[in-house]
């Protein structure tokens, strides 16, 4: 895995890119701006629980599933991710603090991506970052989890869910703005690259993407299917 070749303003902190005004917008020199999902899309599984049960182990994990029973039982009436999400938040990270969160994560890339991101979504991410691309991850995944990733693999900017910290930087259980799924992705494209935004690219797998996949010339839907 590289190290990340632009530095979003603000730098990092705490092992976290920021999602900021981002430089990209203003560039004057054409570059294509491609997007990926990550979950399902650059990696074969679900990274969210996968850190989950790694950084819990195998009987905490299942205590805190049984912890989150309720919420997957109303999931499965009424659908709501970001609901079924939240309660996953509090019931397995509440209270943990952002530095020591931050820190697991760098941990669990550096032994886990190997295990996740699938090579022929690599190998496409690869191609476009050698044509110059200008390479953007877009996630509903907290992005404290995936930012070492998007570093590892060079992305420009991560546009992701956000989990909320409370003033003593503590997970407070809820997440900070909207989950970023679905229309929110767009959202946030326009929000950094201006309402006429348009992709080159764009790659994801899932009902979650389909907003995002409209803003491409070249959509891409469910185009990866390799694993480890």
């Amino acid at each position: 895995m590289h190290a990340v070749a632009h530095r979003p303003p603000g730098g990092w902190t705490l092992g976290d890119i920021q999602e900021t005004a981002s430089p990209l917008a203003r560039e004057t020199v054409f570059r294509p701006l491609v997007a990926f999902d990550f979950d399902g899309t650059l990696t074969w599984r679900d990274s969210f629980r996968a850190f989950l049960a790694w950084r819990s182990g195998a009987r905490g994990y299942s205590a805190g599933l049984a912890r989150i029973a309720p919420a997957a039982a109303i999931y499965l009436i009424d659908h709501d991710r970001t609901a079924l999400k939240a309660a996953m938040v509090r019931a397995f990270l509440k209270g943990q603090s952002q530095a020591s969160l931050a820190a697991q994560a760098q941990r669990f890339a550096a032994e886990r991506s190997h295990r996740l991101l699938r090579p022929d979504a690599l190998r496409c991410w690869k191609r476009w970052q050698a044509d110059g691309a200008r390479l953007v991850i877009v996630t509903a995944t907290p992005q404290i989890i995936v930012a070492p990733f998007a570093r590892g693999l060079g992305a420009e900017l991560l546009i992701a869910s956000r989990l909320e910290f409370d003033e003593a930087g503590a997970v407070t259980g809820r997440f900070d703005r909207p989950n970023c799924r679905g229309a929110e992705k767009v959202v946030r494209l326009k929000a950094e690259f201006g309402d006429g935004v348009r992709l080159e690219a764009a790659y994801g797998d899932s009902a979650g993407d389909r907003e995002m996949l409209t803003l491409a010339d070249e959509p891409g839907y469910r185009v990866f299917g390799g694993r480890p």
